[in-house]
C-alpha cells in the first residue's frame, strides 16, 4: 500500500510510460515518489499504441541499446506485476526482392544476432497468417514483446502503488513548477525534485521551451479487427516498415526500396502508413497505422486512410481483413531533430518527452537514465 507523504523526494507530472518508468527507477533507489496526473487514469499515447516493444531494426547508436534495456525491464515488471505478454517476436515480411535485399544487409550487421532470414516457403509453413502471393523473404526476430497497453499501463500503476509505495494523485492538473515542488489545482505538492513528462501536451508546462525545440504532434489511425481464425507466431510488419525504423532505413540498400515505394505506394508514404499486425489473447488483431503531422490537432479519422491500411493488410496476409471491431486515434509528440528530449528548466527539474513514438520500446531505459542523471549530478543537462 502507498505511504502518504507531506513531502516527496520526487514529484512526477504525467502517468504515461515515461513518467511511470521514472517512478520505477526512483523507487528502486529508495526515493519517495508522487505521480500527478490530470486525468482519472492513463489516457494518452501510452495506452493508444500497439504495446509493441520493438528491438530489431531500431536505430543503431542510441535507440537500439535503450530498446534492449527496456525489453529486459519489461520482462521483469511483467512477471512481478502480473502483466501478460501477449506475443513474443517479430516477423518482418519482405514482399519485394528489393525489400529482401534490405533484410539481407541487416543480417550482415551485429544487430541481427539471434535473428533468422527465412525463404517464402518456410515462412508460409511456419506462419499461417502469411499467405501473400508476393513474398520474397521473412526476417524473424526473437526479441520483441507485446503487451496490451490499455490493460498493462493501468496495472503498472497499481503495482507501483501497491508494492513500491508510489502515491498517485489522479484528476490533479499541475499548472506550475516551483523551487519547492509543484502547484496544482488541488494545492501545492512539496518535492525536492520534479520530472515533467507531458506527452503531447505542449501548452500547459514550459511551452516556450518546447517551442524552442520545435516539438509538435503526430496523430495515428488505429484499428482492432476481429480474429482472423489463425494464430500469429509474432507481430508482423512488412516493406513499408523498413523505411520507418533507422536500423533498416539507414542501410544503403534501403535507398532502392524507398525509390520503388515512392513509385508504387506513394499515397501510403504520403500518409505515413506502415502496417503492423499484432494479435491479442482473444485472437483479435490490432492493426495500423498512419502518421499525420500538419493535421495532428484534428480529431477526425480519414476513411481513405483506413482503406489503405486494410489493403496493405490483405497484401501481407493474402486474405481479406476481418471486420473492424474498434477504431481510435493515437497521438504523440515529435521533434524534427531528435528521438528524445531531456531539458533542464531548473537544477532539480527535468522535462522529458520521447519525441518519436517509441515509448513502449525505450521508456524504461530512459527512465533509468533520467533518474541517474538527476540524482547523481546537479549539472544542467540538455539532450
Amino acid at each position: 500500500m502507498s505511504r502518504l507523504h507531506d513531502h516527496f523526494d520526487l514529484a512526477i507530472v504525467g502517468a504515461g510510460i515515461v513518467g511511470l518508468a521514472c517512478a520505477l527507477a526512483a523507487v528502486r533507489r529508495g526515493l519517495s515518489v508522487v505521480v500527478l496526473e490530470r486525468d482519472a487514469g492513463p489516457r494518452g499515447a501510452s495506452i493508444r499504441n500497439f504495446g509493441f516493444v520493438t528491438v530489431s531494426g531500431q536505430e543503431r547508436s542510441t535507440v537500439w541499446p535503450r530498446a534492449q534495456r527496456s525489453r529486459a525491464i519489461w520482462q521483469e515488471v511483467a512477471t512481478a506485476a502480473g502483466i501478460a505478454i501477449e506475443q513474443r517476436g517479430l516477423w518482418l515480411a519482405a514482399r519485394r526482392p528489393v525489400a529482401a535485399a534490405v533484410l539481407e544487409a541487416f543480417m550482415r550487421t551485429d544487430m541481427a544476432a539471434g535473428c533468422e532470414l527465412l525463404d517464402a516457403a518456410t515462412a508460409r509453413r511456419r506462419c499461417p497468417g502469411l499467405k501473400a502471393p508476393e513474398l520474397a523473404a521473412v526476417l524473424t526476430s526473437p526479441y520483441e514483446l507485446r503487451i496490451e497497453s490499455r490493460r498493462a499501463v493501468p496495472r503498472l500503476c497499481d503495482w507501483l502503488r501497491e508494492v513500491h509505495g508510489v502515491e498517485f494523485r489522479w484528476n490533479t492538473a499541475v499548472h506550475a513548477v516551483e523551487d519547492s515542488g509543484v502547484a496544482t489545482a488541488r494545492g501545492p505538492v512539496a518535492a525536492d525534485a520534479v520530472i515533467v513528462c507531458p506527452g503531447d501536451d505542449l501548452v500547459t508546462l514550459f511551452p516556450g521551451r518546447l517551442a524552442a525545440y520545435a516539438v509538435s504532434r503526430c496523430r495515428l489511425q488505429m484499428l482492432r479487427l476481429e480474429s482472423p481464425g489463425f494464430t500469429l507466431p509474432g507481430t508482423v510488419m512488412s516493406d513499408l516498415s523498413l523505411l520507418r525504423y533507422g536500423g533498416f532505413a539507414q542501410l544503403p540498400e534501403a535507398t532502392a526500396l524507398r525509390t520503388l515505394l515512392e513509385t508504387q505506394q506513394g499515397e501510403y508514404l504520403a500518409h505515413g502508413i506502415h502496417v503492423i499486425i499484432a494479435q491479442s489473447a482473444d485472437g483479435s488483431l490490432v492493426v495500423g497505422d498512419s502518421h499525420h503531422y500538419e493535421t495532428a490537432d484534428q480529431p477526425f479519422d480519414d476513411a481513405g486512410v483506413e482503406r489503405l491500411i486494410l489493403q496493405e493488410y490483405r497484401r501481407i496476409s493474402g486474405s481479406p481483413a476481418p471486420a473492424v471491431r474498434e477504431r481510435w486515434s493515437g497521438t504523440y509528440a515529435v521533434a524534427p531533430d531528435r528521438a528524445l528530449l531531456v531539458d533542464a528548466p531548473g537544477p532539480r527539474v527535468r522535462l522529458v518527452i520521447i519525441t518519436s513514438g517509441i515509448g513502449a520500446s525505450t521508456g524504461f531505459a530512459i527512465g533509468e537514465e533520467v533518474i541517474n542523471e538527476l540524482f547523481d549530478s546537479t549539472e544542467t543537462h540538455t539532450s
